[in-house]
């Protein structure tokens, strides 16, 4: 099949700055090509009755589990939580409360998936990834792959490394709800209160940013529609997460994802999310209550409370001290 198409649509897709700068296409592959994908034997598994049914059937179909982040690569871990469901310490980072895994396909074995995964994997389309944002292809490499994500997978805003000059998911979920669906991408902003955490990234290039809490930022925008691409070159706003709550047995969360990275190292470790968690000193306290503190204890009776002249001349005195 041919897939020369998708090309120009990247090519002419306009770029949207809310909620920061991206791109999003609507209907990236035709009907007739998503329809063979999305009904391809390795998109489309059976519904199954277990998780461990789950697991055997993505094996069977040349899935293996990755080491990926928000996730855990212990199968036998994943299927204890997933199965009792009680409270847990998350395994990968303290700003996310659940965990999942995920699969990535190895070798395709339908026709449709093999063309689409050469053609993916093509210098023509990466260069067009890297010329829509401008970046130096020579610069970059490229990793790319069809995965899917179990419930329970998390990863909380986050920008994304400095390492990572570009990236992209394609949604093609093979459910006939997935639209409806609690596992899409999240694209959000900064609360006013944490900005400052925005701000600290600019100024300091050569540190690396960090995941942060849910409750420090506002989603802006879900990726809910199948058959839809965003692409972005991370920047220190372009903040994402990810939150999967739903039954896996029927369907999966199902992506193409893929990235240019940056062949040299563009950073060094920075702070984690608790490095910017600012502690409020407390209160001071109030004009009488400092007045009472340094009165000494048998002239307090003397004061009388309303006593403008004396209160003023006991302000002016703990300004100058």
């Amino acid at each position: 099949m041919e897939f020369q198409y998708l090309l120009q649509q990247i090519e002419c897709a306009g770029i949207e700055e809310y909620p920061f700068r991206h791109l999003h296409v609507r209907n990236f592959f035709s009907n007739e090509h998503f329809a063979h994908i999305i009904s391809a034997s390795e998109v489309a598994i059976p519904a199954v009755p277990s998780d461990e049914r789950l697991f055997a059937e993505l094996f069977q179909r040349g899935y293996k589990i990755i080491d990926f982040p928000g996730c855990i690569i212990d199968r036998e871990v994943y299927l204890r939580w997933h199965r009792e469901r009680g409270p847990t310490k998350n395994l990968t980072n303290t700003s996310c409360e659940g965990f999942g895994m995920t699969l990535r396909l190895g070798e395709a074995r339908s026709s449709i998936i093999a063309e689409l995964t050469e053609f993916m994997k093509s210098t023509e389309f990466q260069r067009t990834l890297a010329d829509k944002f401008g970046l130096d292809f020579n610069a970059v490499y490229y990793d790319t792959g069809i995965q899917k994500y179990l419930d329970g997978y998390e990863i909380s805003p986050h920008p994304d490394t400095r390492n990572k000059a570009l990236t992209y998911m394609v949604n093609i979920n093979p459910g006939i709800d997935s639209e409806r669906q609690n596992h899409h991408t999240h694209y959000l902003q900064f609360k006013d209160q944490f900005k400052y955490v925005e701000s600290y990234w600019l100024g300091h290039p050569e540190e690396d940013r960090c995941w942060v809490p849910w409750n420090w930022c506002d989603s802006r925008k879900v990726q809910h529609e199948n058959n839809s691409i965003v692409i972005f070159s991370p920047t220190n706003n372009t903040m994402h997460a990810v939150k999967a709550s739903y039954n896996h047995l029927g369907s999966q969360r199902t992506q193409m994802y893929g990235n240019l990275w940056y062949r040299e190292k563009q950073t060094n470790d920075g702070p984690r999310w608790e490095d910017f968690v600012i502690h409020l000193a407390a209160p001071r306290p109030s004009l009488p209550d400092r007045i009472k503190s340094i009165v000494p204890a048998q002239v307090k009776g003397w004061v009388k409370p309303k006593r403008e002249v004396d209160n003023n001349v006991i302000s002016n005195h703990l300004k100058v001290s």
